[in-house]
């Protein structure tokens, strides 16, 4: 068995030696293109899931850079002067509106206006009457009337002293105010002049809210009086030398006022015309 094997190699390797090389050769390239199918086979799904996983990477990392970009870096366009989309604000910026348009800040000057209270159209102070005890006390007499309808109690002999007042009597509706001033808190009394033998119509408008002011504030009015003036009854009241007088309260919207005259005790209250006592206090004054 074995010789005859051996014989036909021989006659296989010296009849065709052509045979046997391309034989080789075909196994070879068998074997190669075998192999090469195999490798390819085995990294094929390795290699695709490879490249994907890259490209997902990269998908990620772009749109994570260009996320951040959009937050981190100032653009480098220059400024439009178009306002911005609605789109590229949030959605509750764009339903809420703005501080400044939703609220704005009240003017206090206005609020105070309009807060105020219309004054009443009659008023009249509960106040402590006291008739003068000298002759020319009358001045001291007058703003310890006023000050009583403010609960306020001081003498005259007290009141006068701070006056200034001497045996010709209180100087001018400018010591009054000092000293009204001195006595109630806040200092709110001014002193109105009426420098011309007769009141203007704006002086007579000026005097009737200062007493309507004054009386709803709680204060009574001090004014500086010469001559001669008749009140609503009729009575004739007469100081050619100056007098002092308290008003007290007003009625129709302050086109009357109530004053109390220290002056005479058996008739120290009547009602005068706001225009009549404004003539009466020409080239003097009063304290408001």
């Amino acid at each position: 068995m074995k010789h005859t094997v051996k014989r036909q190699l021989r006659r296989l390797t010296t009849e065709r030696p052509y045979q046997v090389v391309a034989a080789s050769a075909a196994a070879l390239v068998l074997a190669t293109g075998a192999g090469a199918l195999l490798a390819s086979t085995e990294d094929a799904p390795a290699t695709a899931h490879t490249t994907t996983a890259v490209a997902e990477l990269r998908s990620d990392t772009v749109a994570s850079r260009g996320e951040a970009r959009d937050v981190a870096e100032p653009s480098t366009a220059p400024p439009s002067s178009e306002a911005p989309a609605s789109s590229a604000a949030p959605a509750s910026a764009a339903a809420s509106p703005s501080p400044e348009a939703s609220s704005a800040t009240p003017d206090p000057d206005v609020t105070s206006k309009e807060a105020a209270p219309k004054p009443p159209a009659s008023k009249v102070l509960d106040y402590d009457y006291q008739a003068q005890t000298t002759g020319y006390y009358c001045g001291p007499a007058a703003v310890r009337n006023a000050l009583s309808a403010s609960g306020i109690t001081r003498d005259q002999d007290t009141l006068a002293n701070q006056l200034g007042t001497t045996y010709a009597g209180t100087n001018s509706a400018e010591d009054t105010t000092r000293v009204l001033n001195a006595t109630v808190k806040g200092s709110p009394y001014k002193t109105t002049m009426i420098r011309g033998g007769a009141a203007t119509p704006a002086q007579m408008d000026q005097l009737q809210a200062d007493v309507v002011a004054s009386v709803s504030d709680g204060r009574g009015v001090v004014v500086n009086i010469a001559g001669s003036a008749t009140d609503t009854n009729g009575g004739w009241h007469s100081f050619p030398g100056g007098h002092y007088i308290a008003v007290v309260g007003y009625d129709d919207d302050g086109r009357l006022v109530k004053i109390a005259d220290s002056a005479d005790p058996s008739y120290y209250s009547y009602w005068m015309t706001t225009i009549d006592l404004a003539n009466w206090a020409a080239t003097r004054g009063y304290s408001s």
